[in-house]
């Protein structure tokens, strides 16, 4: 059975949600490879709303294992706390439904506070962080001073990992004029939280090969957006892991050559949260009308997200370094009534053109937008599940967007219905 790997192929937000979701009914596991609580997906299931930013989409989902695998890096608090709000929803959701992986790095309050208080006090330029501890806690464990999941199992290694991470927090905390971190109070917390989180917790990488091997479809969900990778994204302005595919085998503990089929994930538009370079930005009224008609607030923060007009040369960098197989295409209902559409086909940097955005951050920054033009519809494409179901004019943009990004379109979405989908080519097909 085939595997897939579903990453989003720009800045985020390109609805992964929904198209995990989607994909998710045929699937067997799916399992989160990396990230934190600070990237969220918004389900829409028979009408009812379902926001997550930790656990796996197919949590919703019944008769599915979901898993969160050592690449991601937890906040057992909010695990709680999401937990119940789902349980609320009607969601069921038990050791037979969810497993974390037990050499998953946790997120501690002293993670959240270092982050937010070195963002207020960056002078030179503010990386747009969430605040939650996520950045922080991906040093600690680089830095072999996390506090792991299994770790919670014995309180003489919990004692000890917390130590060893203090010794190098109070250090910090020092420097930037906060307390020092109150020892005994930080074990209390994760003692009381302890037996919550180690209800979930199992080897993922044993689980997910033997399930591989009986022929189980696992699909691999991620966070965030390839160009907020924390190699081939827009650095600084970047998350604290890898986002693209490749980072499902280690995040999880699964071979790569278990993986089958890589589905990016693309908005029909740009957007971006936070701070950085952004060549297709429109701070006009069309990016305004993108901004409006798409929704775009981040479901975690809320913040506004800066819109611009479909860049084809960064999602043709994002297919490459993820070894995009096919794209789903999202929100293409967001362009209806633009009398003119535009699509950033390439960079002029210094009077030469680039057909890639350059790794140096100064360049990024200098780098305008090359547009072509082509012509919108009047018609409504939402709700469209056939290609008939089409204006041409929508159908013409699409196969534009193919031929500039080199690579074909696999599912098309038309609203945040799940059923509101095209599918072209099955990802999960043998």
């Amino acid at each position: 059975m085939a595997n897939v790997v579903v990453v989003g192929a720009q800045w985020g937000d390109e609805g992964k949600g929904k198209i995990v979701d989607w994909l998710s009914e045929r699937a067997d596991v799916i399992a989160r490879f990396q990230g934190g609580h600070n990237a969220g997906h918004t389900l829409v299931i028979d009408g009812k709303v379902y926001k997550l930013s930790l656990l796996p989409s197919g949590i919703v989902r019944g008769g599915k294992l979901s898993v969160i695998g050592n690449g991601v890096v937890l906040d057992p608090w909010h695990l709680v706390k999401e937990i119940a709000q789902l349980r609320d929803q009607g969601v069921t959701i038990s050791p037979k439904t969810l497993m974390i992986a037990e050499n998953t790095p946790l997120i501690l309050p002293i993670h959240g506070e270092l982050d937010r208080a070195r963002e207020s006090q960056n002078s030179v330029a503010k990386i747009g962080t969430t605040g939650r501890g996520i950045g922080p806690a991906y040093e600690d464990k680089v830095g072999r001073r996390s506090v792991r999941v299994a770790d919670l199992a014995d309180d003489a290694t919990l004692q000890l990992r917390v130590d060893r991470a203090l010794v190098h927090h109070d250090a910090l905390r020092r420097g930037l004029g906060l307390e020092p971190v109150d020892r005994d109070a930080l074990i209390a917390e994760l003692r009381a939280v302890a037996p919550v989180v180690l209800e979930y917790a199992a080897p993922v990488w044993k689980v997910l090969n033997e399930k591989r091997k009986a022929g189980k479809r696992i699909l691999f969900e991620g966070a965030q957006g390839a160009l907020l990778d924390i190699d081939f994204g827009t650095y600084p302005f970047v998350t604290s892991s890898n986002v693209i595919a490749g980072q499902a085998a280690t995040g999880t503990g699964i071979g790569p050559g278990s993986i089958d089929f890589v589905l990016g994930i693309v908005k029909a538009y740009t957007t971006r949260v936070g701070e950085g370079p952004f060549p297709a930005e429109l701070d006009d009224a069309d990016g305004q009308r993108l901004g409006e008609r798409g929704h775009e607030f981040g479901t975690v923060t809320g913040r506004k997200r800066r819109c611009g007009w479909f860049d084809a040369v960064l999602v043709r960098q994002t297919c490459a370094t993820s070894g995009v197989n096919g794209i789903a295409f999202t929100k293409l209902d967001v362009l209806d009534g633009f009398e003119t559409l535009k699509i950033c086909v390439g960079y002029e940097l210094d009077g030469q053109r680039m057909d890639y955005l350059p790794t140096a951050a100064d360049h990024q920054a200098r780098c305008t937008p090359i547009y072509e033009e082509m012509p919108g519809w009047s018609e409504s494409t939402e709700g469209a599940r056939s290609w008939a179901d089409l204006p041409a004019e929508a159908i013409k943009y699409v196969r534009r967007v193919e031929e500039l990004i080199g690579c074909p379109v696999a599912l098309l979405s038309t609203s945040p219905e799940r059923e509101d989908t095209i599918l072209v080519t099955d990802p999960f097909a043998d």
